[in-house]
């Protein structure tokens, strides 16, 4: 870097840091949801953030990176800033150390110097013929204007950078143009469009003519959890042939409140009907988005009497699009009269230990391959990455399916020769693969690309939604959190399902809970930050999940023992988690689980933590 080009750069972060001071007692955490905190906090991360997503593509050789300003399902008050890399992915995790630095740096002087070293450690060429392109988005929260600006700011602070605001987006639409972009081809919003119509389209006219079965009704509802979910289908709804949407908590102002009583996290957790939906919605097809829209769940009231639902979650979309592709590849590969037409293809699935185990048996029943790695998108995607086709999702809903670019070629190879058959079952099964890859968002979890896959597929299938449900019974489970003095006093292994330290605790479980009887996660959470008034504490936590796949034979009908295991569970439930009511009370092994929870699992693990 020139002299006067050196002095420049030191100047305009000097001057960007000085303009968003580090508040008094404040501390980010960079994870997988990026940099997260209460909005009015959140301006020194968000400008930060965008140096570092401007020296991340001069490290790339100017390929174009992401930022989006959202808190995803978090209350409205909260936002965040979470940076894409040039594939639409995550960004790399070797960099979110130097994030956490960066965004932590308590002065001017200090920034500066930590960005020099940074970029000398890394060898970055500042100045260089590489300049950044950064591309914007954000969603409708009210602290997004004024953090979008923040951004800018941090971008332009790096010379030679170039912002482009691509407006009010969802999530994956933004890690989509990114995605899009660095692959050369159309990366607007409305090529995002035509892309999701035109693929659900071509789906729908691949439809078997002759196949039998329940005719999907096309009225579906969609809860927007009022933030920019809602708001884009709204635009297109009316593009979609073949379905009818109704969308509620869509967004528009006196609806609702954003992620409040509504949205994929609320319905997932609670399994009760979000805001706005009532006892005239029974028997309806229903899904639900997140407030940033990458996260889908779907369910279906069965009664009047209550708000309770049917939930179809992230588990059970993976395998319904599990079944789809692997049915189209045999049809392709086992074909007796094209035998010499063949599309060999690894295909994988992967798991996080949240999973609920009947999921994971269903899928290795089928004779697929199942993998598990810890919690998080950036390992599930990096995962799915290894295979022909990987398809991971978490059961809160966000997940997708990636094909590779040599399978890609293949299947538009073999398309091509097949083509002079349009009547052949196989050419019909690889048109539905290539229009599959269109249809879904590849770069990252995508609740609209991922609702319009559902919707062919169950069109496809003719399945209604009780078939849907039916594809297997969920094992009971209960999760809760445990406060420990020290989080990282647990160390886990094999995907975070075995506990290597302390070396008693692993041996307390099995002992306590019989180690052929359940299968159990204990992640360690990232440290959650309460601010008020920038005044902040950290408290450490852990998620347990216990999920049997082993019920014990209890006798029916003695009306006396379920009313005294009742009585057991509500008085041993400490009062801040008695809203963990069995899932269906007339289980009374699921009752009697809570129960041991509680007073067993959940005192053993504070006398180990301490």
């Amino acid at each position: 870097m020139a002299a006067d080009q050196e002095q420049e750069q030191r100047r305009r972060l000097l001057d960007v840091a000085s303009r968003f001071p580090l508040p008094s007692g404040c501390r980010f955490s960079y994870g997988t949801a990026g940099f997260r905190a209460d909005g009015a906090t959140m301006a020194p991360a968000v400008c930060r953030a965008g140096i570092l997503a401007a020296l991340r593509s001069v490290k790339l050789a100017g390929a174009a990176v992401g930022i989006v300003i959202t808190a995803s399902h978090n209350p409205i008050g909260d936002n965040g800033v979470k940076i894409a890399d040039p594939d639409g992915g995550m960004m790399d995790q070797q960099w979110e150390p130097f994030a956490d630095a960066l965004a932590n740096a308590p002065d001017p002087d200090a920034l500066l110097q930590m960005v020099l070293q940074f970029v000398k450690d890394e060898g970055i060429p500042l100045g260089g013929h590489h300049t950044a392109q950064v591309l914007l988005g954000r969603d409708t929260r009210p602290t997004g204007e004024y953090l979008l600006d923040a951004a800018l700011q941090g971008i332009n602070a790096i010379v030679g950078a170039h912002a482009i605001d691509m407006g009010i987006l969802t999530t994956p639409q933004l890690h989509w143009m990114v995605w899009s972009k660095n692959k050369g081809t159309k990366a607007s919003e409305s090529d995002y469009f035509t892309q999701l119509i035109n693929s659900f389209r071509r789906m729908l006219e691949l439809l078997p003519k002759d196949k039998g079965g329940y005719e999907l009704a096309k009225k579906l509802i969609v809860d927007g959890a009022n933030g920019i979910g809602g708001v884009k289908l709204e635009q297109i709804k009316a593009e979609l042939s073949g379905l009818d949407i109704i969308v509620r908590n869509s967004g528009k102002e006196g609806e609702g409140i954003l992620n409040h009583l509504c949205g994929a996290d609320f319905v997932q957790k609670e399994r009760v009907t979000p805001h706005g939906f009532g006892p005239e919605d029974v028997g309806v097809r229903c899904a639900s988005l997140d407030g940033d829209a990458d996260r889908l769940v779907y369910f279906q009231m069965s009664s009047s009497s209550d708000n309770k639902v049917d939930l179809v979650d992230g588990d059970k979309i993976l395998s319904l699009f599990a079944l789809f592709i692997r049915e189209q590849l045999d049809v392709i590969n086992n074909n007796g009269s094209q035998v010499d037409k063949s599309l060999p293809a690894r295909l994988g699935i992967v798991q996080t230990a949240y999973a609920n185990g009947a999921s994971t048996q269903f899928l290795k029943g089928l004779g697929l391959e199942v993998v598990f790695t810890p919690t998080g998108v950036k390992y599930l995607h990096k995962k799915a990455l290894e295979y022909d086709i990987g398809i991971y999702f978490e059961a809160n809903g966000h997940g997708t399916v990636v094909f590779s670019e040599d399978f890609i070629s293949q299947l538009e190879s073999l398309s091509n020769d097949l083509s002079s058959q349009a009547a052949n079952s196989q050419y019909h099964s690889a048109m539905r693969l290539m229009a599959a890859t269109q249809l879904i968002n590849q770069a990252v979890g995508d609740a609209l690309s991922g609702l319009l896959l559902v919707e062919a597929i169950l069109q496809y299938k003719r399945w209604s939604f009780q078939n849907w449900c039916e594809l297997y019974s969920d094992l009971p489970s209960r999760q809760l959190k445990v406060k420990v003095v020290d989080r990282s006093s647990i160390v886990t292994t094999d995907a975070e399902t075995k506990v290597s330290q302390p070396s008693s605790l692993q041996e307390l479980i099995d002992k306590e809970t019989g180690k052929n009887q359940i299968n159990y996660i204990m992640q360690r959470n990232g440290s959650v930050l309460h601010s008020l008034k920038y005044n902040t504490r950290r408290v450490s936590a852990f998620d347990i999940q216990i999920v049997m796949s082993l019920q014990p034979t209890i006798p029916k009908g003695d009306a006396l023992c379920v009313h005294l295991v009742q009585k057991m569970w509500y008085e041993c439930m400490p009062r801040h988690l008695r809203r963990w009511k069995p899932i269906v009370l007339r289980n009374l092994w699921h009752t009697m689980w809570n129960a041991f929870l509680d007073n067993h699992l959940q005192p053993c693990l504070r006398f180990c933590l301490g």
